[in-house]
């Protein structure tokens, strides 16, 4: 199992960015003419938030790299042995692959209206068809599953840091956004909150 998760965690999150961020993000660009890459990159508190995000991915992809080339002193080091169980381990990997199918589908399912940020120089369609039924942020719990599915398939202290920090810059970043949906569609965004849950059924 050792050596399955060795190739299975960076190549998995290497195939997450390529197809969710760049391959989707690429694909948009071409139907509405401009980057769907609209997080500022002001000194800004919400510019802030955006540079945290792209240090949190940078220092996931040098991790999930060591743990490549170096699996011997990464998987030994700050190891929380009390969750290292083949049941936990199946079911992290399951939930990281379920994760990135639904953030995939989420995507489509957002056709022009997918942005990596919060888009003010252009009005987006509000979806609320699809996964958007069961989720406002289908793509950030989708986001957030794969951390768990990492944390569980490899439990080391950093997989859980970058579990806390990635959740509360996604749940930074989710009320920015509704404060932006809010102003933007108004009436129909607020009845939208109030039959769909944040992230999931409960919360």
């Amino acid at each position: 199992m050792a050596d399955f998760i060795r190739f299975f965690i960076p190549f998995y999150f290497i195939i997450f960015f390529l197809v969710s961020f760049v391959g989707i993000s690429y694909k948009v660009a071409k139907q509405i003419g401009k980057n769907p890459d609209v997080l500022p990159k002001d000194d800004s508190a919400y510019g802030l938030v955006g540079l945290y995000f792209k240090l949190i991915l940078f220092a996931l992809f040098i991790y999930t790299m060591l743990l490549l080339f170096f699996p011997k002193e990464i998987f030994s080091a700050f190891k929380i042995n009390v969750l290292e169980y083949d049941i936990f381990q199946y079911t992290g990997i399951i939930s990281m692959i379920f994760a990135l199918t639904w953030v995939i589908i989420a995507q489509l399912q957002m056709k022009n209206s997918w942005r990596i940020g919060i888009d003010n120089s252009a009005k987006t369609e509000l979806v609320t068809h699809g996964l958007f039924r069961f989720s406002r942020n289908p793509i950030f719990l989708g986001m957030t599953i794969s951390l768990i599915g990492f944390f569980l398939a490899f439990p080391t202290v950093i997989a859980f840091a970058f579990l806390l920090t990635g959740n509360i810059l996604m749940q930074i970043q989710i009320r920015l956004e509704e404060e932006f949906l809010l102003k933007e569609h108004g009436e129909i965004y607020k009845t939208y909150k109030k039959t769909v849950k944040r992230m999931f059924t409960f919360y």
